[in-house]
């Protein structure tokens, strides 16, 4: 479990994620030569995960609030890259299916965090 975070399920995932990306990129660079949606996938995909690493050296819950929004954005727009590469047909099968899902499930949970955050910082 190298580059793991014990007891934080949610940088535990985006690593995960952002590794499954990072395989895809190069999949799409090596084997489909496919250079422009490419780099639009890796850096999104990748910056989810660092938002949520640096929302949590946060110096309020405002500010943990805005970084989680970060990440929270940038999973929707690789949810976007990825419907696109399904689309074109550059992403086919399960491994487009399972990505998506993952995705999904990411964005859901940085929702269900930020809401907490919300419902912690007005109940104060």
């Amino acid at each position: 479990m190298d580059g793991f975070v014990k007891d934080n399920p949610l940088i535990n995932k985006s690593i995960a994620f952002a590794s499954r990306i990072i395989k895809l990129n190069s999949n799409l660079v090596r084997e489909q030569k496919e250079y422009v949606l490419s780099k639009q996938i890796i850096r999104s995909g990748t910056s989810i995960g660092a938002n949520i690493n640096e929302a949590n050296y946060a110096e309020s819950i405002a500010d943990f609030i805005s970084k989680m929004h970060i990440a929270l954005k940038e999973t929707a727009e690789t949810e976007y890259w990825l419907r696109l590469l399904i689309a074109s047909e550059y992403l086919k099968g399960s491994l487009g299916d399972s990505l998506l899902k993952d995705c999904i499930e990411l964005k859901k949970l940085l929702i269900a965090s930020i809401n907490t955050a919300k419902n912690n910082a007005t109940s104060r």
